[in-house]
């Protein structure tokens, strides 16, 4: 490079190499005098000493500074003509981020993991195929070998892609050599646990993609992608679609016997979620036990959906929420813990500074704590009048602790209102065993329903509601019995 023509920049860039290179050079030469004095057999003179130290200090000042003075001199140009854009940078990293951002959880304390006393290693699944690995050749001399014994086995675990099966079913027309009629084997009668009715599918694809929208909550497009990609099966939407309504409508006995189970049985619980058909808002309502679930929707939040799918028994306990559609049913209702505690809790972090807002929130926590555990310490007793006057005890209470803050201008007088409201429906739990004192069932067995929600935007047409709800009665059904959904539908669709 000729120096004298070379700009600003390039002179620099030339300095700094050779720097480099003569750090890099002394670092070396430190390295060979300490070797050498290591092979004499002594250790290093003072000198040498003294000359590393010094090589070390020449490293940490005069190269650092030689490049930083050099990098300033350079960019010193930009950085005076870009000193309101670094401002401006400066600025916003220096901001913390929105207030819909989700903070970062708390780093936890990782503790040392405890040592179990047997151990659980991963049993290996039985072999449905066995390949033999053996070299006919020593790599050393090239001698041929024979025989052998097993050094190892190693598992790995396939999934054959194979193609799906055309299957051309030939009906073969028969004369009777003694009456001259002519036979045919009947289409419903030989392909029942085939087919359904025309359709081209077969009952075991038809339940596997039934289950791939349910179970999988995959889009229709997922599901095409699968059956191309896996099976070399190719379907349009509207196949798939029309296989989800005859799937439904062949369980329509099977849902309206979930539905009447329901409405049997002694606790069940209650909620609904929103949902959009066509564009418009709805909702989906959910009534579930321990063991069935049914799911009905309706364009309107209305009463009447509770008077209809629970009827007038008055012997079963609902376990709902604060909504007032609730308040149609006959029967007793215990009304969510949870909700009421998760309100007063954003109360409390609304209003800090409030000492009256914070020691009522704690005291109705502790009441509600406090009646836990009696309903555990009396659930294997069976005097009901000991539970009931428990139930009443805790009622009166909470009454006391809300009926000073009816009247007066505090931030907690609404959720006082709420409690003195339904104080009867609060405490159902300490007399009925069965009863929970929340509705966390509700809201585990709604949850694929808002998810699908999320994923597909909701459904667009009246059918497609009602498919949507029979099929998600039937899935959530099985779940809560620990029922296979691929093998239950398959049952379900060649039995009926």
């Amino acid at each position: 490079m000729d120096v004298q023509a070379a700009t600003r920049e390039e002179l620099i860039q030339i300095i700094a190499t050779q720097d480099f290179m003569i750090n890099a050079l002394r670092k070396e030469i430190v390295a060979l005098r300490i070797e050498i004095a290591a092979l004499r057999g002594d250790s290093a003179s003072d000198d040498e000493v003294e000359v590393q130290a010094s090589d070390r200090a020449d490293d940490q000042d005069e190269a650092p500074g030689d490049d930083d003075s050099d990098d300033k001199e350079s960019h010193q140009d930009e950085d005076l003509s870009d000193d309101g854009d670094s401002s401006e940078r400066d600025d916003k990293t220096s901001k913390s981020p929105p207030e819909w951002v989700k903070p970062n959880c708390p780093q936890r304390e990782q503790k040392p993991r405890r040592k179990r006393k047997q151990g659980y290693a991963r049993k290996r699944s039985k072999p449905t195929r066995q390949v033999v690995h053996a070299l006919d050749e020593c790599g050393g001399c090239g001698c041929q070998m024979r025989g052998g014994w097993t050094k190892r086995t190693r598992e790995v675990l396939h999934i054959p892609l194979v193609p799906s099966e055309v299957i051309e079913h030939v009906f073969i027309e028969r004369k009777c050599p003694q009456c001259g009629k002519r036979q045919t084997p009947r289409a419903e009668e030989v392909l029942r646990e085939e087919v359904i009715g025309q359709h081209r599918v077969s009952i075991q694809t038809m339940s596997m993609i039934v289950c791939l929208r349910q179970e999988a909550r995959l889009p229709v497009e997922g599901v095409q992608w699968i059956l191309q990609s896996f099976f070399d099966l190719e379907l349009s939407k509207g196949e798939i679609v029309e296989i989800e309504h005859a799937v439904a409508q062949r369980a329509k006995k099977e849902v309206d016997a979930i539905k009447e189970e329901i409405r049997k049985s002694r606790v069940v619980h209650g909620d609904e979620t929103t949902w959009r058909e066509d564009g418009k808002n709805g909702y989906f309502w959910s009534f579930s036990t321990p063991t069935a679930c049914y799911f009905e929707f309706s364009p309107s939040r209305s009463s009447q959906m509770v008077a209809d799918v629970m009827g007038t028994d008055p012997n079963t306990t609902m376990v709902c929420d604060f909504y007032a559609a609730y308040n149609r049913h006959p029967g007793p209702k215990q009304r969510c813990w949870v909700h009421l505690l998760r309100d007063i809790h954003k109360l409390k972090e609304k209003y800090p500074e409030d000492a009256a807002v914070q020691v009522w929130g704690k005291a109705v926590h502790d009441l509600y704590l406090e009646a836990i555990q009696f309903r555990e310490r009396h659930r294997e007793d069976n005097d009901w009048l000991i539970r009931f006057a428990a139930k009443r005890t805790f009622e009166e209470r909470l009454r006391k602790l809300c009926e000073p803050s009816l009247g007066q201008d505090v931030p907690h007088r609404v959720l006082c209102q709420r409690c003195t409201r339904f104080l009867s429906q609060l405490f159902v739990f300490v007399l009925n065993l069965r009863v929970p004192p929340d509705n966390n069932a509700a809201e585990r067995a709604i949850r694929p329903l808002t998810v699908a929600r999320k994923i597909s935007g909701g459904t667009r047409s009246s059918e497609g509601s009602k498919t949507k709800g029979a099929l998600a009665t039937l899935f959530a059904t099985w779940r809560l019995r620990h029922m296979d959904p691929l093998i239950s539908c398959r049952m379900l669709l060649s039995t009926t």
